[in-house]
């Protein structure tokens, strides 16, 4: 069940053709009816400066060094 939205966002991403990109990120968080705890996506999975995980981030470091 929805349960609401946490504050709005900006993040700035690489430019396309030119022109400045700016993302509007509006999290949302949910509720879990069986235990009554707010659910809500864990953004930390995202490498800090990338739009990829963590995981994928050192795999790329790691075969760079080659």
């Amino acid at each position: 069940m929805a349960h609401g939205f946490y504050k709005e966002i900006t993040v700035q991403d690489f430019p396309i053709r030119g022109n400045t990109v700016y993302l509007h990120i509006k999290r949302r968080r949910w509720l879990n009816k069986n235990n009554q705890q707010i659910v809500q996506r864990d953004w930390n999975l995202v490498a800090k400066g990338t739009r990829m995980t963590n995981e994928f981030a050192a795999f790329l470091k790691e075969i760079s060094r080659y």
